[in-house]
């Protein structure tokens, strides 16, 4: 793998999806190929298996499943090719989010997680994670605002409480390759967390 894999993570309305654009606009101009994508999705298949995991009701084996077979399909298709390439691949969320929603927030069992991790992606990692750390409470605010909610967002104040210390969590036990974003602040001064971090690694 020669090009670059970044990644954006945090609880719903944190903000993140927002800035992903302006990040691939700025590399863009550097001179970097940029794909954006997301999960679960970035495929047909896989934005299929997103629909479900979103709005069907299901037990916490079975999402945790279709999230990671969904990621299969989004490695093989367009993560794994794209960085083959050269490419610098943006995407809106990744495995850090199994092991927040489904293992902070619904409780799976965290060696399994590590499993299916290993088993579906081997060793690929982001070489950059921007966790976008909101408080739960101002998260609900936003969320209220912007749309409908899904299954996920649907969720309390400590199921998200939950989410956020398992982000915490990935951080602490891999600090080189997060940088954590206060989103709490204005839209321009997280733009400026984000430019530091990108130009801290000559991004």
């Amino acid at each position: 793998m020669t090009g670059r894999f970044i990644t954006f993570e945090g609880i719903d309305g944190a903000g993140k999806s927002t800035h992903i654009d302006a990040v691939a606009q700025r590399l863009r101009a550097a001179g970097a190929r940029v794909v954006c994508t997301r999960e679960p999705g970035g495929t047909p298949l896989a934005e299929r298996l997103r629909e479900l995991v979103l709005h069907e009701a299901m037990d916490t084996l079975t999402e945790t499943l279709l999230v990671f077979a969904a990621r299969r399909n989004h490695l093989q298709q367009v993560i794994e090719p794209a960085l083959a390439l050269g490419d610098t691949v943006l995407c809106d969320r990744f495995t850090d989010a199994t092991f927040a929603y489904q293992g902070g927030g619904r409780g799976a069992d965290v060696g399994v997680l590590g499993e299916l991790e290993r088993w579906v992606q081997g060793t690929l990692q982001p070489d950059m994670t921007l966790w976008f750390d909101l408080p739960s409470e101002m998260a609900a605010q936003r969320r209220a605002q912007a749309r409908a909610a899904d299954r996920f967002e649907q969720e309390d104040l400590r199921f998200f409480e939950r989410v956020r210390a398992a982000y915490q969590a990935r951080m602490n036990a891999t600090p080189q390759r997060f940088v954590r974003i206060d989103a709490a602040r204005a839209r321009d001064a997280v733009w400026q967390q984000i430019g530091s971090a990108l130009e801290a690694r000559r991004w």
